[in-house]
């Protein structure tokens, strides 16, 4: 990736684009990131930088923690991610990233942890067709046959069924930056994103763009 930066979802609302048309966004608080380590191809065997996001009390922290942080000079952040970038060459230990790294009209692509739904059947989980509700079919919302029965006397792996859904790392493409507040570190996205609101979710240049 070219770019990147980490931030938090706020929720949604609406603009008026130059046309007068209403455009949805989501808002997203994107950074300050302040970089916290650079790891080259000398030492770790590949490029990249460590950058830390979000503020919070130095007794949530563990000594390790602490001391990652003074080594690095940086002020203890709560969240860190890890990017490899195509080049390093312009980021320095204590640098901070804005969210004017990214204009109006950029692709990009979001990624974040979805919302979780819970336990569910196959019917929410997999859009399976349910049985007749008429009171004789004994069947409704079942997951249906679990497949051939003496032979092979199991349940093929994949198979569809009842499970938790929803909670696992989602990545939504090629979205639109409508609008960049550089004063208030927030980035404009058409459209929806991954997660509930406050969810921290990374923001990259588009892979398709």
């Amino acid at each position: 990736m070219k770019k990147a930066i980490l931030g938090k979802k706020l929720g949604m609302t609406q603009i008026f684009d130059e046309n007068g048309k209403i455009v949805p966004v989501t808002v997203v608080e994107a950074g300050p990131n302040v970089v916290v380590q650079k790891k080259t191809t000398e030492k770790e065997g590949y490029n990249a930088i460590q950058v830390g996001f979000g503020d919070v009390r130095e007794v949530l922290v563990n000594k390790p923690l602490k001391g990652h942080f003074a080594k690095s000079g940086v002020t203890i952040k709560r969240h860190l991610k890890e990017f490899r970038l195509e080049s390093i060459a312009e980021y320095e230990i204590g640098q901070e990233i804005k969210a004017d790294i990214f204009a109006a009209g950029d692709k990009i692509d979001v990624s974040g942890v979805s919302k979780g739904k819970g336990f569910q059947g196959t019917i929410k989980r997999w859009n399976a067709h349910r049985g007749p509700m008429s009171h004789g079919s004994k069947f409704h919302r079942a997951p249906g046959s679990m497949g051939a029965s003496s032979n092979p006397s199991r349940t093929f792996k994949n198979k569809k069924l009842p499970g938790h859904m929803g909670n696992v790392n989602s990545t939504v493409l090629n979205l639109t930056v409508a609008k960049v507040i550089p004063e208030k570190n927030l980035i404009l996205i058409k459209g929806g994103i991954p997660g509930p609101n406050k969810g921290i979710v990374v923001i990259k240049n588009s892979v398709r763009a």
